[in-house]
């Protein structure tokens, strides 16, 4: 590509042209593109300079094409109507979209959405690939830099650069095995919690993996003067379940998400200890860089994103209507 050349040209002239080649007429021409006759003229010889040919001659029946002029109506109206799909906002096909989208989530968030994006996107955008991550080193670069699309977190602090949507929010919880000696209790103390040992799953946390990391729940624990006993300390929700499932260990986790685990391990919810004095709701994100927010494809993600974390909202509010 020769960018001295192309920097010569003006797209102006090539759409004056492509009316020229359709009416055959100087005058003509100029009442489509709303300029006087003489400015079509002046349009008509800076296009002859450009291709240093005559490019139409005058005659009695109007304008004739050079055979330069019939060379160049060859390509001319497929390189506009390129130009003006470039150029072109607000138009997105799904179903014609060729692209990969990466999200970066926790798995206990992922494990919820992505499993319905999925199907959307095999149904309704056959052609884009979604890419997973639990994990990015330095987020806000990779998101800044394209190698990340969306991040749905727990929210934070955020940059003017960023845009973040509420998704909503969880409420911990403390999760047992079916068979635990807790699991007949209504309410649960911090003294009878901490005889037992906990899994430490990375739900609301990150950072590098260590049983040392504090959580909310290990900093109220410190206000009282109490510390619990980490058994296992794991980024795996599925090891994290199996752990939970054959020990009498406890996990803290979320009230409301994770159903079809719950089912599957036979797992107990139980609220936080009264003891304890916390915001009981924790707000879930969906972080995007501004690069991103006049995306069509983007914003069809989103859209998707936002009405599948509804419509799980809405079956949890109806299965608490039908208890």
């Amino acid at each position: 590509m020769d960018t001295k050349i192309l920097s010569r040209v003006d797209l102006n002239l090539l759409v004056a042209l492509q009316v020229l080649l359709e009416e055959r007429s100087v005058t003509r021409a100029a009442e489509r593109l709303f300029i006087t006759q003489p400015a079509m003229s002046k349009t008509l010889q800076r296009l002859r300079d450009l291709f240093d040919d005559p490019l139409f001659i005058r005659s009695g029946r109007g304008l004739i094409p050079t055979p330069r002029t019939n060379e160049l109506a060859v390509h001319l109206p497929t390189l506009l109507a390129s130009v003006s799909d470039l150029v072109a906002s607000g138009k997105f096909d799904p179903l014609t979209y060729e692209g990969e989208i990466c999200i970066m989530t926790a798995e206990f968030i992922a494990v919820q959405v992505v499993p319905t994006l999925t199907q959307r996107i095999i149904r309704e955008a056959p052609r884009m690939s979604l890419t997973l991550t639990s994990e990015a080193e330095e987020e806000g670069r990779a998101l800044e830099d394209g190698d990340l699309d969306f991040a749905i977190e727990i929210s934070r602090p955020y940059g003017s650069e960023y845009h973040v949507t509420p998704l909503g929010s969880f409420t911990p919880a403390v999760w047992m095995r079916a068979e635990h000696p807790l699991a007949k209790k209504d309410k649960l103390t911090l003294v009878e919690m901490l005889e037992y040992p906990f899994i430490q799953y990375y739900l609301l946390l990150t950072g590098p993996i260590s049983a040392n990391a504090e959580s909310r729940f290990d900093r109220e624990l410190a206000k009282h003067g109490l510390k619990r006993q980490k058994t296992l300390v794991t980024t795996q929700l599925m090891t994290a379940m199996d752990a939970l499932w054959h020990t009498d260990c406890l996990m803290m986790a979320t009230m409301h998400d994770l159903k079809i685990e719950s089912e599957s391990y036979g797992i107990v919810r139980k609220p936080y200890p009264e003891e304890l004095e916390f915001d009981n709701t924790v707000p879930v994100v969906l972080v995007q860089h501004v690069r991103t927010i006049k995306s069509p494809a983007h914003q069809w993600v989103k859209d998707q994103i936002i009405g599948i974390v509804q419509d799980i909202k809405e079956q949890a509010r109806q299965a608490a209507r039908a208890r």
